[in-house]
């Protein structure tokens, strides 16, 4: 092996060999259990970020866990068209070249689009494998592959089919920007500062308020709206407005009349208590308005940012013959806040204005464009959700999909009970295309093809059709994810094995997205044989965000994202600070980005390799918690990764050419740190396992590196020093023994640990396997280890701490007064119980060998004490003889320090033992325990302070 652990030159070997021998492929001829995740399917124009890196890392964690379980495996890879982000990319290319898509047409800017994503396409592909992730390739998918097409197309006629997909004229929520609508899902809610304009509505007819006023005051945050207003509303309850109810004003600017409607939404509290009705621009008026059979007046053009006075639309799309000519048209055309100004100007103008109030609100804006969204009447598709609601809610609730950890089943709860239906066309032209056609006069036909549409509808030649314009939202189609990819509709032999899948990771941010939309739609278009409902996944294993050491949200704006393969690869400073101000509109912002970054990696980052990144990964994975990534950690890990290679180069120098005792015969004997170390290996094992099977893979990560770093590697490797350095011939069976012992138990750890970090452990098992008599192929292809109880050797797990603790307290003395490691010490003994002197005969040499020791001899009671330091062991005194050593004055701090610290203990568990609730309550083994405790305390305090009393008298 080589003298240092290098991993570039192993990572991409090991990955290519994986793949071209198909290691990742699921045994479709295995009778045994089957396993499946199905991988959360990044942008396909994308690249990886840190939740990718994350995410694949517990992904790939589990697939390779169940594959050493010895389960038939599939991790389904695949990208998505990800259409509004997609096309915003494409968009902006053409308008560098003063391009639209318009100027293309839509066929031609679709194929830009292909081009774009046969470009890109494979990025995120070669970052995945990069990162390990041993997914079955030969399986890959995208959501607008021919067959995932093919998916959509059936899933929307039967939807449609029966009843659940209707096309309705509602309000959504319109981008002015990209020209479509969005879910409110992606629509951002920003806190910003605004103001509330109070105006004047006239009272018709004379009417007048209770104070005698011919109007009513309303208050708006969106004055540019009030021409579609459609009523004003006060609380039934409000004694101010009593006689008013069924009365109306006359609108001004427009001089129509308005009723004045009764509602619980208003509240008397704010304002006047009179507010202004807009049905067709404001999601609670629509309400409001359905409430009273309100018209809907659409007072904005399809681009949602102008006034348009000349398309003001009923329910129906008809022209509002309310409106005639008394609808100024002054506004027509005008940006909604230039008109905004216009309109208040005219209020003012008219004395309508009453006043003016800073106020701060919420401003709904795209999460992709970012500009404010309106609410826009408009004819859309939409999937009825309240009946698919009903059995995903009880998939969850009767346990067959389980959530990890379980308080996200409340969020989940929470906003499918509350369910609105989902609008799920969008005025795209990337994606799949509705399939659904008109006539002439606009009725509309469903179907999975025309031809399909003529012959169901009985439509001929003789009429023409046209598909509908609109293509479905990504959330469509990738809600049908996890049959789509395994061939559904067709019945295949990957559907039947594979589904439903066993887990789904993902982050809480997207359960309303995409997690519940998979459940609704799966149960409703795949069932078992018997017809009942299949659900997509058993398990949603749920984690948090990854964020920066200091806890904030990484993105491109505050300079801090890392992107994983920086840290797998490293970067040098320079090009890591174009990466991440290349983009920024802002000089200033990229100067302090660019400040930023050379204070915190002032020499760029260093490679790292995949396993020490994938490792922190795990190490940090706490069910549900957001993850502060610390680049310490890292390189924590990457030592970790440094001390299985040192430590296999050792066991290799121990090792090779030599008799390990792997072919059968038993002429070996074990010694106690041989069965120390295998009873040790067993709990580890059982600890990692639990950690796994509940998807707590930093308990695994944090079980797998104590064991190897402070057990193996630690404490076992130099308890075996001792052993092999005695070369005499009736040491020749220990020997052997711990020869055995060692390559056995490092083989172990590589199948233990290869989940986590795959690259480093393959390497080393293809250099020892022959060693420790393993066979196959690969490792990832091996059984993951299973702990045997019948190994744990509770002997040898007390004398080995009984060593540590003697070691460790030497080491201490060592270190607290300055004394060399390597000097020989001489050790007396004293007070030692008969079992301290047994273990002390069988043990001499590991302790003079671990400890460094010269001599060790028993004290009797009626032997003169030097002046020593002492350290204890139970009862047993440990002294080392200060003679041409002692720093009286570091001793005496030392002691004190020590017999303080008992002082302390003693108290606190005598207030324990005073306490009649925890002793009359608690068992009586476990009292007896805490009084022996005690009682141990005080007798070594009580020697503690003659030690301390000897060297004071010096």
């Amino acid at each position: 092996m080589d003298k240092t652990y290098q991993p570039h030159a192993i990572e991409r070997q090991w990955y290519q060999t994986w793949e071209e021998k198909g290691y990742f492929k699921p045994v479709m001829n295995d009778a045994g259990e089957s396993y499946c995740i199905m991988i959360p399917p990044p942008n396909v124009t994308g690249s990886l970020h840190m939740g990718h890196g994350f995410n694949n890392a517990v992904m790939d964690a589990l697939i390779r866990y169940q594959r050493m379980k010895g389960k038939s495996t599939l991790w389904q890879p695949g990208t998505d068209h990800a259409g509004i982000a997609t096309q915003m990319v494409v968009e902006r290319q053409l308008a560098a070249q003063n391009i639209s898509r318009h100027d293309l047409g839509r066929e031609n800017f679709l194929n830009k689009v292909w081009e774009w994503k046969e470009q890109s396409g494979g990025t995120i592909t070669r970052q995945i494998r990069r990162l390990g992730s041993s997914v079955d390739w030969s399986r890959e998918r995208f959501t607008m592959d021919d067959g995932l097409s093919t998916a959509v197309q059936e899933a929307f006629v039967r939807l449609y089919e029966d009843g659940l997909i209707y096309r309705g004229k509602r309000l959504v929520n319109w981008d002015p920007k990209l020209h479509t609508a969005i879910s409110d899902l992606e629509v951002e809610n920003h806190d910003e500062k605004g103001h509330l304009w109070h105006l004047r509505y006239p009272l018709a007819d004379g009417a007048t308020t209770a104070e005698g006023k011919s109007y009513l005051v309303v208050a708006t945050t969106r004055p540019e709206t009030m021409l579609g207003d459609a009523a004003v509303a006060v609380h039934p309850d409000d004694e101010r407005y009593q006689s008013l109810i069924g009365k109306y004003v006359l609108l001004p600017l427009v001089n129509r009349l308005i009723p004045v409607v009764a509602d619980d939404y208003v509240d008397r509290e704010f304002g006047t208590g009179c507010v202004k009705i807009t049905p067709a621009h404001d999601f609670n008026d629509y309400e409001v308005g359905k409430r009273h059979h309100l018209p809907l007046i659409n007072v904005l053009d399809k681009n949602a940012a102008v006034l348009a006075s000349a398309q003001i639309f009923n329910l129906d799309g008809s022209i509002n013959t309310e409106l005639d000519s008394s609808l100024p048209d002054n506004y027509a055309g005008l940006d909604r806040y230039e008109a905004r100004k216009q309109i208040v100007a005219a209020f003012e103008a008219a004395g309508l204005l009453e006043k003016i109030d800073d106020h701060a609100l919420k401003v709904p804006r795209g999460d992709r464009s970012g500009v404010v969204i309106e609410p826009w009447l408009t004819d859309q598709w939409y999937v009825s959700t309240k009946p698919l609601a009903e059995p995903a809610i009880a998939a969850v609730e009767d346990g067959r999909i389980q959530f990890v950890p379980k308080q996200y089943e409340n969020m989940y709860f929470a906003w499918m009970r509350d369910i609105q239906d989902w609008c799920i066309s969008r005025q795209l032209w990337w994606g799949h295309r509705i399939p659904a056609w008109y006539d002439a006069s606009g009725k509309v036909y469903v179907g999975r093809n025309e031809a399909e549409v003529r012959q169901k509808y009985n439509v001929g030649t003789d009429v023409s059709l046209h598909q509908d314009e609109d293509v479905l939202d990504t959330w469509f189609s990738s809600g049908l994810w996890t049959f789509s990819t395994l061939g559904w509709p067709e019945q295949t032999e990957f559907l039947k094995r594979f589904h439903p899948t066993d887990v789904l990771v993902t982050g809480f941010d997207i359960i309303f997205f995409w997690v519940a939309r998979m459940i609704m739609l799966t149960m409703h278009l795949v069932k078992h044989e018997d017809g009942t409902a299949q659900i997509p996944f058993k398990t949603v294993y749920v984690h948090g965000l990854v964020r920066d050491s200091q806890g904030q949200k990484m993105s491109k704006s505050k300079g801090n994202v890392l992107d994983p393969l920086d840290i797998v690869d490293g970067i040098d400073l320079e090009t890591l600070v174009q990466k991440r101000t290349t983009g920024l509109m802002n000089p200033k912002d990229a100067a302090k980005i660019e400040k930023q970054t050379r204070k915190e990696f002032p020499e760029g980052i260093q490679a790292y390799g995949t396993d020490a990144l994938r490792f922190t990964f795990c190490s940090l994975a706490s069910t549900g918690r957001d993850i502060k990534f610390d680049m310490g950690r890292v390189e924590g890990y990457r030592n970790f990764c440094n001390k299985i290679w040192n430590a296999t180069r050792y066991v290799l120098m121990q090792c090779e050419d030599q008799d390990c005792a792997q072919d059968g015969t038993t002429d070996y004997q074990l010694s106690v740190a041989d069965r120390w170390i295998v009873s040790k290996l067993q709990l580890a094992e059982k600890a990692v396992i639990e950690a796994l099977d509940t998807y707590r893979l930093d308990l695994a990560a944090q079980a797998i590196y104590e064991f190897v770093w402070n057990e193996y590697c630690d404490w076992y490797l130099e308890l075996s020093k001792p052993v092999l350095w005695d070369k005499s011939e009736e040491n020749t069976a220990l020997r052997k023994g711990t020869r055995r012992t060692l390559i056995r138990v490092l083989e172990t750890i590589l199948r233990l640990a290869h989940p986590l970090m795959p690259f480093i452990t393959e390497e080393i098992w293809q250099k020892i396997k022959p060693l420790a008599g393993a066979t196959g192929e690969t490792i990832m292809l091996t059984r993951y280890p299973q702990p045997n109880e019948s190994k744990v050797d509770k002997t040898a797990l007390n004398d080995v701490a009984w060593l540590q603790e003697i070691i460790l307290g030497l080491r201490n003395i060592r270190g607290e007064m300055n004394i060399s490691p390597a000097k020989e010490l001489t050790v007396l003994f004293k007070n030692g119980s008969t079992e301290d002197q047994a273990r002390l005969n069988s043990y001499q040499q590991f302790l003079k060998k671990m400890a460094s020791l010269e001599s060790i001899n028993w004290l009797g009671t009626e032997d003169k004490e030097p002046l020593s330091a002492t350290t204890l062991v139970g009862q047993m005194e440990i002294l080392v003889p200060m003679a041409g050593l002692i720093d009286k004055d570091a001793e005496l701090a030392r002691l004190n320090k020590e017999s303080t610290k008992l002082e302390q203990n003693i108290a606190r568990m005598e207030v324990k033992l005073n306490n009649p609730a925890f002793v009359d309550k608690a068992p009586a083994d476990v009292v007896e325990k805490e009084r022996a405790i005690v009682t141990g305390n005080k007798i070594a305090l009580e020697k503690l302070k003659e030690q301390i009393q000897k060297i004071s008298a010096l």
